[in-house]
């Protein structure tokens, strides 16, 4: 029977011990999870985005400043994100402030990226209207002769880091009485978490 002491203290160490498990059982990408944002007219959006960066300071992920996301996310600092491992009936929610990485972090990250998607950063321009694949491909050879091997970081291509204020855990059980663990940032100081089981 669960009881809130064998929780560890800090959600982190056990999103770190969920996340391992994933790692070794998920077919692809247990980095994935669902982002929702909201746009300037109060509309939801969600999408998938690879989660590339994890520690006591946040979830982080990349993108174009300039797309739907990265405008929607400027505009309106707040957001959740949704891990979802079906192969362990597990899901992880996250919610909390948005605030972009450092310099830094950005430059590091990209410089880390396969050739293709740091060429790739350049030539898309995502999320607006695009006449036709040969239009994207076209832009994708003129950036690869543009740049060669080494394409400098676009200035509109960065990362953001979910801040969270709550981190939920939740595990399948028999006769959908999951299993949901709670954490909410306390406020008595840095990294601290209150926690609670919730009713499935």
């Amino acid at each position: 029977m669960d009881v809130l002491s064998e929780y560890p203290n800090s959600p982190y160490e056990l999103f770190q011990n969920w996340f391992l498990e994933a790692k070794s059982l998920e077919p692809s990408d247990p980095d994935a999870a669902a982002l929702a944002t909201v746009d300037d007219e109060g509309l939801p959006d969600v999408r998938v985005v690879l989660i590339r960066r994890i520690d006591p300071r946040g979830f982080c992920f990349f993108t174009n400043f300039e797309s739907a996301k990265g405008q929607e996310l400027i505009q309106n600092p707040l957001a959740a994100i949704n891990f979802h491992w079906k192969s362990l009936k597990r899901q992880v929610r996250v919610r909390g402030g948005i605030a972009p990485v450092s310099t830094d972090e950005a430059d590091e990250y990209y410089h880390s990226r396969p050739l293709g998607n740091r060429i790739g950063a350049w030539a898309s321009r995502q999320s607006r209207p695009l006449a036709d694949r040969a239009q994207l491909l076209e832009q994708t050879r003129q950036m690869e002769e543009k740049y060669g091997d080494s394409p400098p970081r676009p200035p509109y291509w960065s990362g953001f880091r979910l801040i969270p204020v709550s981190i939920e855990f939740w595990r399948e059980g028999e006769y959908r009485l999951h299993r949901r663990v709670r954490y909410k940032l306390s406020g008595k100081g840095e990294n601290s978490w209150d926690k609670e089981f919730l009713y499935p």
